[in-house]
């Protein structure tokens, strides 16, 4: 594995990955994610929200004991909580949680209760931007699970792009796959998933700002129902 990604500008960094982007678009996921690998070696980790393990797990072929990376925001449902704890006992990953600088009683005091409801952009802001920059200051690259056919704001999520506001790699490996193919990836291997989404959750979030989805509705209907807001801010 290389290490010369120590020495690379952003420039050089960016320019990398809008090449990987273009040379890799039609490739499979275990192929990007060994270019990832090869390229960056452990400066590269996964990011998971545990909906389910599949990003993790397809890593994990590539890089035993990949680093795999949660927020822990203080408002996720238990089952998510169940699932990150069943990832990290049976998968061949590190998992690697991350928390806000506030408990949710500190933040509460600061900014009075239910944030989420009232500016849930400040909230996420608070509880995921902040400590997911924080935590990925290690690396130089990160993967996440982000689909094309999730929702019109990913429809040009490309496979490997450039991080402006982290200065990173981003790795999409499963951009161009379904939630048929990813059923089937399921299925095939055993994979974990949320029990959230047998229980008609499509997207699993924060508890207090996801709902089950409706017929016909996207994957990520459910969250932020009812308002603009379609993204945490993660992914822009």
């Amino acid at each position: 594995m290389t290490t010369a990604q120590d020495e690379r500008t952003d420039e050089e960094l960016k320019r990398l990955a809008e090449q990987a982007g273009r040379d890799l678009e039609d490739a499979p996921a275990l192929e990007i994610l060994q270019w990832a690998v090869d390229t960056f070696g452990r400066q590269f980790c996964v990011t998971s929200s545990m909906e389910d393990a599949v990003v993790a797990h397809l890593a994990s072929r590539v890089l035993k004991g990949v680093d795999v990376v949660f927020l822990d925001t203080g408002y996720h449902f238990p089952e998510t909580i169940g699932t990150r704890d069943a990832v990290e006992a049976v998968m061949d990953v590190n998992v690697i949680t991350l928390t806000p600088r506030q408990s949710v009683a500190e933040q509460d005091a600061e900014y009075g209760p239910k944030l989420h409801d009232r500016d849930p952009d400040l909230c996420c802001a608070l509880r995921k931007v902040r400590p997911l920059e924080e935590g990925l200051k290690g690396y130089r690259a990160w993967a996440t699970g982000l689909r094309r056919d999730e929702s019109p704001t990913r429809a040009n999520t490309p496979v490997v792009g450039w991080d402006e506001k982290r200065r990173k790699v981003k790795i999409s490996p499963i951009a161009r796959w379904t939630q048929d193919d990813v059923d089937a990836y399921v299925t095939e291997h055993g994979v974990l998933t949320n029990p959230l989404l047998t229980d008609g959750y499509a997207s699993v979030g924060c508890a207090p700002c996801t709902r089950r989805v409706l017929e016909g509705e996207d994957a990520r209907a459910g969250r932020w129902a009812g308002r603009a807001k379609t993204e945490c801010g993660l992914h822009g």
